[in-house]
């Protein structure tokens, strides 16, 4: 009902709108009528429905002489809202009145800072809670593990599940299901194992939840073997998969190219056609090779009444790239914008990177530079799609001189754009932008990937042995950003002959010029390669 009340919703543009015309079909409105629409607005995500925000918080601070209860909602609504700073407002509010909240919600207020990385005022409710003499729930040890493995630091997520186990407090399977979420993001899998392996001993059977993070996890660092194992584990278990289940399955599938796998594994499986499904549907079609498909489910879902997000966006824009629709997609990308004021800066980067890919780079970067006048919020991978676009197209300055504009907003360049500008210098031998960037390099601590510090080493010996550059080749050396598989290349005779006339202070570089093969071997398809593995779409 969710969906129907949504698209009905939008027909009579108002909730009160749409309570009107129930009366007008003699739909008599009682107190359950309204509570019924509320559950479903809330449960749907509609939460604009619901209320005003700031009318509500409004009307609490002009209360005379608020009770605790009516201060405890607001709290907890907040919480749902995540908007963090009412809910400091709030807090303070509450404080001053001389109330102090429950377990229940403290553990609400712990959960939504740490969800935030916001570990200060983590610490600040922390003490509260301790002041008081509240024994800290599993809840609470629960969401402090949780935030310390969203910041990566799995070593005080590790310290503190110590703790809590010394403190006579058992870690349940949420606890477990954050510990290894942190590990395997952190590419420390032998561990997550380790704690997954601790959880089993102790009993816990995994939920649906759990289920669901592994897969994601595994699939992700590229188990997919693994990741597929622990669906079909789901389904002995005789839990029911849910919309996650469905979409982080698809994603194993697509991120695996292995899509012929989807009907063998979702034969017999009932799953809600929600959102969360579609949008992983669309990005299956589109990688699959099915365009098609992917636009004739868009118009299915808008006809259902779903609400597109920007994963729908980017699945619709995908489909008519993919379906060679170039014109279409570059209109509907304009009336997206046009409708959707506060749009993710992944949509921009996606409808510039396919038309690249399709070869239209300069209507490419028409958009792009439209983008940028218009203060759409673009993001440092939007710059690197544009950046890698138009050094594909040869137009090196253009390039140089959007990379200085985006630093000047503030925008730090990622490694792979580093990587990419510093290969197209090395090939125009422009020596001067290399050095600046190998200083920025420096600077920033970015590790460069093989291909292109071998490039950079290649170019300074060949044409500049005697130049500053090699020093800050050296000193990209001492502080570790040079790949691992740079380190046991063997020399080339023309290279060689460099080294020895260099200072003898250089001889630890001796050991990553690259060999006569990639020296003599063509790099014109170079950028692309680095261009297509830039963004994850």
């Amino acid at each position: 009902m969710i969906s129907v009340v949504a698209c009905l919703t939008e027909q009579y543009r108002t909730v009160g709108g749409l309570v009107t015309e129930l009366e007008n079909i003699g739909c008599v409105t009682k107190a359950q009528t309204f509570m019924l629409l509320l559950r479903m607005y809330w449960r749907g995500g509609m939460h604009e429905q619901v209320g005003h925000v700031d009318l509500g918080i409004k009307v609490l601070k002009k209360t005379q002489a608020p009770n605790f209860l009516s201060v405890n909602i607001a709290l907890c609504n907040l919480c749902k809202y995540n908007d963090i700073a009412k809910v400091q407002d709030v807090i303070r509010i509450m404080l001053r009145k001389g109330f102090y909240p429950n377990v229940q919600t403290f553990e609400m207020v712990l959960n939504c800072f740490c969800k935030k990385g916001m570990m200060v005022q983590v610490y600040h409710v922390l003490g509260l809670i301790l002041t008081l003499g509240i024994s800290l729930s599993v809840n609470v040890w629960s969401a402090l593990i949780d935030g310390f493995c969203r910041l990566g630091r799995l070593d005080m997520a590790g310290y503190l599940l110590e703790k809590m186990v010394e403190t006579g407090c058992s870690p349940n399977v949420v606890t477990y299901t954050s510990l290894i979420k942190g590990y395997m993001e952190s590419k420390m899998v032998i561990n997550a194992f380790g704690i997954l392996n601790t959880m089993e001993s102790k009993g816990h059977a995994p939920d649906l939840v759990f289920y669901n993070v592994l897969i994601d996890c595994l699939s992700k660092i590229g188990k997919f073997d693994d990741a597929l194992d622990v669906f079909h584990g789901l389904l002995k278990q005789k839990l029911v998969p849910d919309s996650y289940t469905f979409s982080s399955l698809l994603s194993t599938i697509c991120l695996s190219r292995r899509f012929s796998l989807l009907p063998k594994l979702v034969s017999g499986l009932t799953v809600e056609a929600d959102l969360v499904v579609c949008n992983a549907l669309l990005r299956y079609f589109c990688e699959a090779g099915f365009p098609t498909h992917a636009l004739e489910l868009y118009n299915d879902m808008v006809d259902r009444g779903l609400r597109p997000d920007k994963y729908s966006f980017v699945g619709l824009l995908c489909g008519l790239c993919g379906a060679r629709r170039i014109d279409e997609a570059v209109s509907v990308y304009q009336g997206i914008v046009l409708n959707h004021t506060a749009l993710d800066a992944h949509v921009h980067a996606v409808i510039i990177d396919k038309l690249i890919k399709a070869g239209k780079c300069h209507r490419a970067i028409r958009l792009f530079r439209k983008a940028i006048v218009e203060n759409y919020p673009l993001d440092v991978v939007s710059y690197a799609v544009a950046i890698c676009g138009l050094l594909k197209g040869g137009r090196i300055g253009e390039a140089s001189t959007l990379y200085s504009q985006m630093k000047e907003i503030g925008l730090s360049p990622n490694a792979h754009i580093y990587n990419v500008m510093l290969s197209s210098f090395c090939r125009e031998r422009d020596i001067k932008m290399v050095k600046e960037l190998l200083q920025e390099i420096i600077e920033a601590r970015i590790e460069l990937n093989y291909r292109t510090f071998m490039r950079v080493t290649s170019f300074i010996f060949q044409f500049h042995p005697s130049s500053s550059a090699l020093n800050q080749l050296i000193e990209i050396w001492n502080i570790g950003l040079i790949p691992d598989e740079a380190m046991c290349v063997p020399l080339s005779d023309g290279v060689e002959l460099h080294v020895k006339n260099v200072d003898s202070n250089h001889s630890l570089l001796q050991s990553c010029s690259e060999d006569n093969q990639f020296l003599n071997s063509s790099s014109s398809d170079d950028l692309s390669d680095v261009s297509a593995s830039m963004v994850e779409l």
